[in-house]
């Protein structure tokens, strides 16, 4: 007998947190964390090893066709693989960032990822966490949280988070970045980052990552009565 299954949706610019809400989150609960911003990153990293450059669209395009991306479920997370590697620290650099910003901007590229994501939340209870998943990925998401805060504390959590990976970089590039991207992200024609309708809103400013786990699991108890 098959089950109806559960989808939470976290959406968010940058360095509101949403990723780490959203693996709390999954693993309070025993479900699958799936991190679709790190898809248009590695793509965004394909990109970079290739050659290309973040504004040639139609090179892009082509090399969809050439990627060697898979999603593999490792401790109930998802996973992806880059020609058969894990990329995980390689897709979280500032140029990563960029690449990324870009790339999701292209509707091939979008419609390329689209079944991926999509696939694995009708298979598995699923909290995925992203900027157009509530919008466009899992319209029909039995809860949507839209996370945010002030863009100073946003810039401070990515940059304490780069410069422990020993990352060379500064405040204000990454605030600089990150205005960058908030604008470029909210402003593309397809799927901009906006809350999606009947999105709950979440404002995580100053507080800790278990604060903003604590206010979002009453949201969840309230909402799902999980």
């Amino acid at each position: 007998m098959n089950t109806k299954k559960i989808s939470i949706a976290i959406d968010g610019p940058s360095g509101s947190g949403k990723g780490t809400l959203a693996k709390k989150l999954a693993n309070k609960l025993g479900f699958i964390y799936v991190d679709t911003g790190a898809l248009y990153r590695t793509i965004g990293l394909d990109v970079q090893r290739k050659g290309i450059a973040s504004d040639d669209t139609e090179s892009i395009i082509k090399n969809l066709s050439q990627i060697d991306i898979n999603m593999v479920n490792v401790n109930s997370q998802v996973q992806i693989l880059l020609d058969g590697e894990p990329v995980d620290d390689e897709i979280r650099t500032p140029t990563s960032s960029i690449y990324s910003s870009c790339v999701s901007k292209i509707p091939e590229v979008r419609l390329f990822l689209l079944d991926l994501q999509k696939n694995i939340a009708l298979k598995n209870n699923v909290v995925m966490d992203g900027r157009d998943i509530g919008t466009v990925i899992l319209p029909k998401a039995d809860l949507k949280i839209f996370l945010h805060a002030d863009e100073h504390d946003r810039a401070q959590r990515r940059y304490n988070e780069l410069i422990s990976k020993g990352e060379d970089v500064t405040y204000e590039k990454v605030l600089a970045d990150m205005r960058w991207r908030d604008a470029n992200d909210k402003t593309r024609e397809i799927a901009p980052a906006v809350p999606a309708a009947d999105a709950v809103m979440l404002d995580n400013s100053g507080l800790s990552p278990d604060e903003t786990f604590e206010a979002a699991l009453k949201i969840v108890k309230d909402r799902l009565a999980l």
